[in-house]
């Protein structure tokens, strides 16, 4: 069974951290990257960070500089650093991991989603 299971969010204000984590079990397929995506009411879903097998890293331009994407590959595990949240942060923040299924073909795991709410 195939299980990613975010924890971390919440409310805090502007200036504020949180980090995220997924803990992954049971995926098929060989990972090629973890990563975070969040989608704000009345938004598309959209890349915030995201880290390969090999550490590569990329970040949406929004959170340069304030976020840190990292994973624990041993535990198939991945990690986001926030700093420095802004309101316009706030989102439902989705854990996701895209793993190579067989030449030429990917697929995608989502998790449930952690709201992260920046006000005051």
């Amino acid at each position: 069974q195939v299980q990613l299971v975010e924890s971390g969010g919440g409310l805090v204000p502007p200036g504020g951290s949180l980090r995220l984590s997924c803990i992954t079990s049971g995926i098929i397929g060989s990972i090629y990257a973890m990563g975070w995506y969040r989608q704000a009411p009345g938004k598309q879903r959209e890349l915030v960070a995201a880290i390969t097998s090999g550490g590569s890293t990329n970040y949406a331009d929004s959170v340069k500089g304030r976020f840190t994407i990292s994973r624990d590959n041993a535990k198939n595990t991945v990690y986001l650093q926030m700093i420095s949240l802004k309101p316009e942060d706030t989102a439902v923040y989705y854990c996701n991991v895209n793993v190579i299924i067989r030449a030429g073909v990917r697929g995608d795991y989502w998790g449930q989603g952690t709201q992260v709410t920046v006000s005051s």
